[in-house]
């Protein structure tokens, strides 16, 4: 009696493994309709903005006059955007990156106090922190008319997310022994920290990032008490858009907001992958 092969033997591993049950089918079904409800009114939205009239829509014929005019009125509130999203970055990476270095290094019950009370902002409402802000300090000189006073809110509002970033991965490492071999073989604290600390968090650091301007980029409620009319951000120019001016054009505005947004995303999801080979390596 002749026994199989291992090539035979394989065969039907890969036939079952290609074989997908009926709940698969099911559940991806379901899934599809979920992503096509939440996404179609975006789509029907985005449409909207290069049509000669949403009411006779694509038969109307299209145009690209309402993203023109868009681009040409309210432009500086996507620069405006920007930068502060950018300057939001440069705080939470300079606030951000140390405080989660020493929440990885003593973990203790004050420690994990610190880590609550940087998520209070995310947890309590935009507008009531913004309230805040106004009542604490609207009434330092022109602060309260600069764009710095948005950018304090949102470094409020992002700094737990690069925090949690690079805390997770400092946490999945033994930065203790790593810093011990560094110290004994003379490395200062200078060193130890921009030699050994900042290149193990490099995917932490980076995922948050990208997470602060996105944020940034899309935050409105807070943004919507902090801003002035000197101060217009981009979600607050598409909200009056849409609330002052015809539907073209707060459309148009909607695709413009996706045109900066979703490359953002995309290197997100981009920049997960690195750490995703390394950590099963």
């Amino acid at each position: 009696m002749t026994r199989p092969s291992q090539t035979d033997m394989a065969m039907p591993r890969r036939r079952r493994a290609v074989k997908r049950p009926p709940v698969f089918w099911v559940l991806l079904g379901f899934t599809l309709l979920v992503c096509a409800f939440l996404m179609v009114p975006v789509w029907m939205s985005m449409l909207a903005g290069v049509t000669q009239n949403y009411f006779t829509g694509w038969r109307g014929g299209f145009t690209l006059d309402w993203v023109v005019k868009v681009w040409t009125d309210y432009r500086h509130t996507v620069f405006m955007s920007l930068q502060i999203a950018l300057a939001c970055l440069a705080c939470t990476l300079v606030l951000g990156v140390p405080a989660a270095y020493v929440l990885a290094r003593r973990s203790n019950a004050l420690t994990r106090t610190i880590e609550e009370l940087l998520v209070m902002p995310v947890a309590v409402p935009g507008l009531a922190t913004a309230l805040a802000l106004i009542v604490t300090y609207g009434g330092l000189g022109g602060l309260r008319r600069s764009w710095l006073f948005i950018l304090i809110g949102h470094v409020l509002f992002t700094l737990p997310f690069m925090v949690r970033s690079v805390l997770a991965v400092l946490a999945s490492i033994d930065l203790k022994t790593l810093e011990e071999g560094a110290r004994s073989l003379g490395a200062s604290f200078t060193q130890r920290f921009f030699g050994i600390v900042l290149p193990n968090c490099r995917s932490g650091i980076l995922a948050g990032s990208l997470m602060v301007v996105t944020l940034s980029l899309g935050e409105f409620n807070m943004t919507l008490l902090l801003h002035t009319p000197l101060t217009p951000t981009l979600p607050v120019g598409l909200a009056d858009a849409y609330a002052s001016l015809r539907i073209e054009v707060g459309s148009a505005y909607t695709l413009v907001f996706f045109v900066i947004i979703i490359p953002l995303l995309v290197a997100m999801q981009w920049a997960s992958r690195p750490r995703d080979r390394h950590s099963i390596s």
